[in-house]
């Protein structure tokens, strides 16, 4: 079973949605709002302890239907099938896209419990303090060594959770940068300090630059024998690993039908597991999995990532909106919009379709954002006032998890009182200059969930990866290749030979080559 290889433009219902779109791009919600008063009910989900109201699009009736048809047309329940059956949907790279089996606890496969298991062995031992470091003391910090996909999500996970860590201090190295690098070991008591090394392939340049630099600053006071217990690893290169002197019990598994961007579900969320615990882990991925069933089984017109993606899809190639704004209402996902920058714009940033012609649609998003109330004071006069439209996302919560009622109300009042300004702004009101007037009319949808738990916040993530899968099969393009990242790596190479030989002899690029030189 593979993937549909359906060009949108070609089926009857985008003809139908461009002839639809002349006939409402110029429409107001708010005469919508005011002619229906059911509309709000009729165009939200509840799901679990979810609800979304998607009644602040400029969509219709059948702007819905007629998305639902093309959806169809595409093969999406095919895809859906092909994704879920373990098909090699990541048709140019020959894999498999299976990161939702990593949560399948009804249908686990052995490799998989396995590895949970040994997660959660290793995290109960850090955590209790049975795992002593090379001077027999307990292990206070925790660092995870990694960048991309071994980095953005467990980062985002363990700022998400806070609340529900433990009292390790863990912490993230990612960049290059060696003072990024120099910096983060600080504060390290090297007796203390466990760190993870988190990469498939065990060849990542800044990754392994990063944990040799590690490795060496751990050395200058540590023994080549005490590696093994302020070390582990994330990697399928085993000969690498216990090269580098970490031993085989503290090596843990990855597979090659997990993609990087979605892996945090895998052995690459160990450190997750040491600073909240290994059931809040679980729970994490109990509360995707209750996602992937939700996607897999509903229909079309109730299902939560596919309406999500239609509607963008609706915005991106008919309105042309370029961008999508996601703003969390939590300080606790101030990490949430890079991580799924990511997701989003590696996955669907394509110009090839499964066909392997270019592409004459617009493809991809470009996802930014950060959390409110900051947002409210930066860039949302751009959103209210400025030319462009931007749909946006409201993520927020019922319920605070430290219970400071004066402040979640006006938090949740500033949340929904935007939703309804970009919506309303001041239509049918007397405005006296034109610099006050708000043309409103502006898209959002708002994802109110009962409370911040790693059940929600899995689900959440959950939503926004098969939201990017729709897209992708909408689309026409694979989503789970990323060959763009892999040419700046080659040229990186030859790049670093010029800078580390002082010399440009093989430098072919005119700009590159006086870039260089100035560097020298």
């Amino acid at each position: 079973m593979s993937l549909p290889k359906t060009d949108p433009t070609k089926t009857k219902a985008w003809s139908g949605l461009l002839e639809h779109f002349e006939q409402i791009k110029s429409e107001r919600m708010q005469s919508w709002f005011e002619a229906d008063p059911d509309r709000a009910e009729r165009m939200s989900i509840t799901w679990a302890d979810f609800y979304v109201d998607y009644s602040k699009n400029r969509i219709n009736d059948k702007t819905l239907s007629l998305l639902f048809d093309m959806a169809n047309e595409a093969g999406l329940k095919q895809a859906i099938d092909a994704q879920f059956s373990g098909a090699e949907i990541n048709e140019t790279e020959g894999r498999a896209v299976l990161h939702t089996a990593l949560r399948d606890f009804g249908n686990m496969k052995p490799e998989v419990k396995e590895t949970l298991a040994k997660i959660k062995s290793f995290s109960d031992k850090v955590i209790n303090g049975s795992w002593k470091g090379a001077s027999g003391k307990p292990i206070t910090d925790v660092v995870n060594i990694g960048i991309g996909g071994s980095d953005l999500g467990p980062d985002m996970i363990c700022e998400a959770l806070k609340y529900y860590q433990n009292h390790l201090n863990v912490h993230f190295i990612s960049n290059v940068d060696g003072d990024h690098v120099m910096e983060s070991l600080k504060t390290l008591d090297r007796e203390t300090t466990l760190f993870i090394i988190v990469s498939k392939t065990f060849t990542t340049q800044e990754t392994l630059t990063n944990a040799n630099t590690v490795r060496s600053w751990f050395l200058e006071t540590m023994n080549e024998a005490d590696v093994k217990h302020h070390f582990a690893a994330v990697s399928t290169n085993l000969d690498a690993v216990s090269e580098f002197g970490i031993s085989s019990e503290n090596i843990f598994p990855m597979w090659n039908w997990v993609g990087g961007r979605f892996s945090l579900w895998s052995a690459v969320g160990l450190s997750v597991a040491c600073a909240v615990g290994y059931k809040n882990f679980e729970d994490l991925l109990r509360g995707a999995h209750n996602m992937d069933r939700h996607f897999q089984e509903t229909d079309f017109n109730g299902n939560i990532p596919v309406v999500l993606a239609l509607i963008s899809v609706w915005y991106n190639n008919f309105f042309g909106s370029e961008s999508e704004c996601i703003v969390p209402y939590s300080q606790y996902l101030n990490k949430l919009v890079a991580y799924l920058q990511q997701g989003i714009m590696e996955s669907n940033g394509k110009s090839v379709d499964r066909n392997g012609e270019v592409v004459s649609y617009q493809t991809g998003t470009i996802v930014w954002g950060s959390t409110g109330t900051n947002a409210q004071h930066a860039f949302f006069q751009l959103i209210h006032q400025g030319t462009k439209l931007i749909p946006t996302d409201f993520i927020c919560f019922a319920h605070s998890l430290f219970g400071k009622t004066d402040h979640q109300n006006k938090l949740l009042a500033n949340c929904f009182a935007q939703t309804e300004a970009l919506l309303q702004g001041t239509y049918g009101m007397e405005v006296e200059n034109s610099f006050k007037i708000f043309e409103g009319n502006k898209p959002t949808n708002t994802i109110l969930i009962q409370k911040l738990t790693p059940q929600s916040l899995g689900s959440l993530i959950a939503m926004y990866e098969h939201k990017l899968f729709v897209q992708g099969v909408i689309w026409n393009i694979y989503s789970y290749d990323q060959w763009g990242v892999e040419l700046g790596k080659k040229l990186a190479k030859n790049t670093l030979d010029a800078i580390e030989n002082k010399s440009t002899s093989n430098t072919t690029n005119a700009s590159t080559k006086r870039l260089i030189n100035k560097s020298f």
